[in-house]
């Protein structure tokens, strides 16, 4: 279970965790943290985040009081597919609020690994094992620089993705 909470940021913890619900409420806070302190930048990666809890109402009020213009959310993910089938309240939030937000595609046998994991100048969470749900929080610099290292590798190779809107013929 994570513990001890940041000073800024106060209500996100710090420390490992372990196990998927301990993940998702990582994630809750951290949503609900931003909306309250007005975060203006901050990158969420996993490589399909199927597993967050982007489809609950919560999330959805929280990005909806963390919207407003100055903010920036950058999504990296292998693939986008499962937020049409399990978060269908992201996906509007996204539709209304699609110019803060940069979606980028990063696969391919030669690309990095995306990591599992939300960084922001403040405070990261990386789940080191995705299948086992573990992994650390917290606001040390070394492990958000790490962190921020691992992505920018990724967003160098990535490609737009996740449309706002899907056209058809």
């Amino acid at each position: 279970m994570p513990h001890e909470s940041t000073t800024q940021g106060a209500a996100l913890a710090t420390g490992p965790f372990t196990g998927p619900e301990a993940f998702a409420q990582l994630i809750r806070d951290a949503i609900d943290a931003a909306a309250r302190e007005g975060w203006r930048e901050w990158v969420w990666s996993d490589p399909d985040f199927a597993d967050w809890p982007l489809g609950e109402r919560v999330v959805a009020d929280a990005m909806q009081k963390w919207s407003s213009a100055g903010r920036r959310l950058t999504l990296v993910a292998e693939r986008y597919d499962v937020f049409e089938r399990h978060h269908a309240r992201f996906v509007h939030w996204r539709r209304m609020w699609g110019h803060i937000v940069d979606a980028r595609v990063c696969r391919g046998a030669e690309l990095p690994a995306v990591p599992s994991a939300i960084w922001t100048p403040i405070w990261a969470l990386r789940r080191l094992d995705i299948e086992r749900c573990r992994g650390q929080s917290g606001t040390d610099a070394y492990g958000r620089r790490a962190l921020r290292e691992a992505l920018d590798e990724c967003l160098r190779s990535s490609k737009e993705g996740f449309p706002i809107t899907t056209l058809g013929l």
